[in-house]
């Protein structure tokens, strides 16, 4: 009998040996399929050139290569040349500019595809020896449930694996109390540069900082308080100097941001991820009894109310909670390290996208069929265009009426653009006599103005197919009707 107790308890414990080992592979597994599977599989052409503010990014990347310099005015509409304009993403654009040179948009997608798999691996390697297997697995889902719909080529995911390691770093110092080391500043450097978010930063440094003084010990206050001056410093090397640091500012205090989407408000519509993603969150968190320090806390909760009040913010809120709460979830950390090795699938996968061809799919962002059937005495003319069409028309060297600048158009200029859109003929008649306007490039989804343009009886449409129309104006004699335009 003893030892026939001995047996089924060698066999009760392997059975519970068998589950613990998959329990521990299931992180892994888990990190190499969002990490290679995100950017090359989710993260399709069909997705990641969907937006036709790329093209633009890509052009200002171009044009600062051939010209040695950062713009400070308007060089590509017609209706804003020469307008002042700062242009606070020039670091990224370069990137993007750069690859589409060396490789069209495979050179592009590769690019996206590094900074999606550098994010992910920033954050399994934080997590993996501070979690159990079960949280890191549910929190690399959560980050990727909410960053897909964000997978897109254009400098805010360059900034994603900067967000997640400027975190991780003030976090692993607060442990002991002391800030990172001054070199750490250099990453802002990077950032101010790359993105417009770069004031989240010091948000975040304020926070974790707040936390180490309290918790160990306020003698540390003058060597954080250094940092923070460092930090702060940091932010002064931007290109575009002082109107770079406001920009952000300018920015998010237009009116006529509600109308574009990315700062639409957070709705179970839109996002149902991103709320599916925060109720589970949240459930972990009230189910394990977590405590976030005070300073945490209110940085998150911060980072969720812009995430509900703008679409654009989901993203850097996902990734800084997931640096921040789930090593405060969990009393059982991974018994083993990580291992770089998980990484090396991710070099034959960048060089194969580097090396296959990309074609975005047709679409507002990449309408290549309604630019094609331009006629070529047409393009050097003034058009009234969807505002989506702006930048593939910049890349092509067609000057729009707008583009996804809408920073540098100004409110006024945006919303009579919106009126335009809705079909409004008074603010369209007023348009074509002010800037000449001899053709119109405008989408399916501006069907009121398309009707009431060609039903005037002065326009008549010469290209047509599932994206949009091309119209132009009705000749007089040999010439059109404002030849001198």
């Amino acid at each position: 009998m003893p030892q026939e107790r001995e047996g089924n308890l060698e066999n009760s414990e392997e059975s519970r040996s068998e589950p613990l080992t998959m329990r521990r592979l299931l992180p892994d597994v888990l990190f190499i399929a969002l990490a290679l599977g995100l950017p090359f599989g989710i993260g399709t052409t069909s997705q990641m050139f969907r937006d036709g503010d790329v093209s633009w990014h890509v052009a200002t990347g171009q044009w600062i290569l051939r010209h040695g310099q950062i713009p400070t005015t308007d060089p590509f509409s017609f209706t804003a040349l020469g307008h002042p304009w700062v242009a606070m993403e020039w670091l990224a654009e370069i990137i993007f500019g750069s690859a589409f040179l060396l490789d069209g948009y495979a050179g592009i997608a590769t690019v996206v595809a590094l900074a999606v798999v550098v994010l992910f691996a920033t954050l399994y390697f934080h997590l993996a020896g501070r979690v159990s297997p079960l949280v890191l697995a549910v929190t690399l889902l959560l980050v990727a449930l909410v960053i897909a719909p964000f997978v897109l080529a254009r400098p805010h995911v360059l900034v994603w694996p900067l967000l997640a390691g400027w975190t991780i770093l003030l976090l692993q110092a607060s442990e002991t109390g002391r800030p990172p080391s001054l070199w750490a500043v250099l990453l802002l450097v990077v950032w101010n540069n790359l993105h417009g978010s770069f004031l989240l930063a010091l948000l975040i440094e304020a926070a974790i900082a707040f936390d180490a003084l309290t918790c160990v010990k306020w003698s540390t206050i003058r060597p954080w308080l250094v940092f923070g001056l460092a930090s702060v410093g940091a932010l002064l090397f931007n290109a575009n100097g002082i109107a770079g640091l406001r920009q952000p500012f300018e920015l998010t205090s237009l009116a006529i941001l509600p109308s574009v989407a990315e700062w639409h408000a957070s709705t179970t519509n839109s996002t149902p991820e991103f709320f599916a993603a925060a109720i589970i969150g949240i459930g972990m968190l009230l189910y394990a009894g977590v405590r976030v320090p005070a300073g945490r806390l209110l940085l998150v909760l911060a980072l969720l109310a812009m995430a509900f009040l703008h679409v654009r913010h989901q993203s850097f809120f996902i990734i800084v909670a997931a640096c921040i709460l789930p090593p405060l979830a969990t009393s059982r950390p991974a018994s083993t390290s990580p291992s770089a090795w998980l990484l090396v699938g991710a070099l034959p996968l960048l060089l194969f996208s580097a090396f296959s061809p990309v074609l975005p799919p047709e679409g507002e962002g990449n309408p290549r069929r309604l630019i094609a059937a331009i006629p070529a005495e047409l393009r050097n003319r003034p058009v009234l265009n969807e505002y989506s069409f702006g930048g593939p028309l910049i890349l092509v060297g067609v000057r729009p009426y707008v583009d996804g600048r809408a920073d540098m158009y100004g409110d006024a200029f945006v919303a009579n653009y919106f009126k335009i859109a809705d079909g409004d003929m008074d603010a369209f008649n007023a348009a074509v006599q002010r800037y000449g306007i001899q053709w119109t490039m405008l989408s399916h989804s501006q069907g009121n103005l398309i009707r009431n343009v060609e039903a005037s009886g002065q326009w008549h449409r010469v290209y047509a197919d599932d994206i949009g129309v091309i119209d132009v104006r009705r000749r007089r004699g040999n010439g059109l009707d404002d030849p001198s335009h």
